[in-house]
């Protein structure tokens, strides 16, 4: 796979204006592990040589991470006269102090990457990077930007509210997954229902991509990336959470039941012979995470919804658990063909309960902001009761606007019956006696039935009609993978 940079144009155009700007800059960067944080800074260094030094912290001793740091500044300042081996100024202090010296009659970045590495064998170093900000470095032309992966370290010592730099920072930026969107750019011989499988599997964690051979197949790839000389996907779930987390058992029991399916605080902790209180505070560490939520009907977002579900939000968490995490002894024996027996016969289902049902609700939150639906809608997700769930629900309360869908990622076509089932569900999202505005759009792996592609719309104003609301039909759309995937890659790359 190429290692050439895609995407992050957002960042890349916030780094370039804290460079233009006239005062000194502070940019704190976080995002979970192999997010590509040091791609970003280093990328973004290229068009900058000879204007600023990064510089990587490393685990080792504080007097080696000092001396590290000294002999980096000092042979960015006079590249011909390398500094000694030996070389290191006697305190961070001093070290901070020359930085600020050399940031005065020029514009200077400086990107601190891993930091927490710092922090690790110097509890002080934060404060005293406080004290140099406020009285050195933010007079000078400095952009300082501080990078780190141990999410809770970062969380806890440079961006909560006690942290000794809170409120010094120009930005606070996490960077996220790259978007569906963009992985044409990587794999653009896949089709679009492969890149969909890939993302099932591998989210978009720019590191993991670079891992696939794209002249093999999704699950050849896993087969390569499953083989015992190749322990990078067992190891790590273990890496990710180890940053929050100081013990894993209950909480992996946990992840494994929410990414098989079950979603209920009570029965999560049925699954896993835990009271409601004691999941209650697993739940919410999970949540601090990042890789877990708790979701609520969008039509019941504002209320304290008794109906929340847990969900593993990371995709390579949730296929980890779903998939791999049961076969670790198997895939350490080198039988992965058990394993992928398993992916291939269960991965279409899959797919069709998460993955595909976030695209096509990023889908209508895209789709809205852009104009591309007769409806605005304000916010996106799922609904359900108990005797009901709709897959994709849009919503605009002030405007009194919905709009219903479904998700399929099956091989036959969609039928007539999907849409209908669809407006039989209506009147339990929205009242009948209010006057919304509807809108109904079906998403299907592989297209639609003729016969729904050609009645659809009289078929909807029948049962609509025939329902006696004052619900108004704004319209009927029926959507394949082709065209979800170019709308997608579209609007990335607008």
């Amino acid at each position: 796979m190429s290692k050439s940079f895609i995407g992050r144009a957002g960042e890349l155009k916030m780094l370039d204006q804290m460079w233009s700007s006239s005062k000194a800059e502070l940019v704190i960067l976080y995002g979970r592990r192999r997010i590509g944080k040091t791609r970003l800074l280093t990328h973004w260094m290229k068009a900058h040589q000879g204007e600023g030094l990064y510089w990587m912290a490393e685990p080792s001793s504080a007097v080696d991470q000092l001396r590290s740091f000294s002999q980096a500044l000092a042979n960015f300042a006079d590249p011909e006269d390398p500094a000694p081996a030996d070389f290191t100024y006697a305190t961070w202090e001093q070290a901070f102090k020359q930085v600020a010296l050399m940031a005065q009659g020029r514009r200077l970045v400086l990107f601190i990457d891993e930091i927490t590495y710092l922090m690790d064998t110097n509890q002080a170093i934060i404060g005293l990077l406080q004290k140099m900000w406020d009285h050195r470095l933010s007079q000078s032309n400095l952009v300082l930007a501080l990078s780190g992966s141990q999410m809770g370290m970062m969380q806890e010592q440079l961006l909560s509210y006690d942290a000794p730099l809170y409120g010094r920072a120009t930005v606070q930026l996490q960077l996220q997954p790259l978007p569906y969107g963009t992985s044409h750019l990587y794999f653009p011989n896949y089709s679009p229902a492969e890149r969909v499988a890939l993302y099932a599997m591998w989210g978009g964690v720019p590191a993991y991509w670079e891992r696939i051979v794209p002249e093999r197949s999704i699950l050849e790839n896993l087969y390569e990336q499953l083989r015992p000389s190749n322990a990078w996907m067992l190891d790590e779930p273990r890496l990710l959470l180890q940053d929050f987390l100081n013990e894993f058992y209950n909480y992996i029991g946990i992840m494994r039941a929410m990414a098989q399916g079950v979603h209920a605080l009570g029965d999560i902790g049925k699954r896993n012979g835990l009271s409601s209180t004691h999941m209650s505070s697993y739940l919410r560490i999970l949540r601090e995470t990042g890789f877990v939520q708790r979701r609520v009907p969008v039509t019941q977002r504002h209320m304290a919804s008794r109906l929340g579900r847990y969900h593993v939000t990371d995709p390579y968490l949730r296929f980890y658990y779903r998939f791999l995490a049961a076969y670790q002894s198997k895939l350490a024996m080198g039988r992965q063909d058990q394993v992928l027996e398993s992916v291939e016969e269960n991965l279409p289902k899959f797919i069709e309960e998460y993955t595909w049902r976030e695209l096509c609700q990023e889908w209508l939150l895209r789709a809205s902001a852009a104009g591309e639906i007769p409806l605005h809608v304000e916010a996106v997700g799922g609904d359900w009761k108990r005797s009901f769930e709709i897959d994709v629900v849009g919503i605009s309360e002030e405007e009194k606007t919905v709009v219903l869908g479904s998700s399929l990622w099956q091989e036959a076509p969609g039928t007539l019956k999907t849409i209908r089932d669809l407006i039989d569900m209506t009147g339990s999202v929205i009242l009948k006696t209010e006057p919304w505005s509807v809108y109904y759009i079906g998403f299907s792996k592989s297209g639609w039935t003729t016969d729904a592609k050609e009645q659809v719309e009289k078929m909807v104003l029948d049962r609509l009609n025939r329902a006696r609301g004052q619900w108004k039909l704004a319209g009927v759309r029926l959507l394949d993978i082709e065209e979800v995937d170019a709308d997608l890659v579209r609007w990335v790359s607008e």
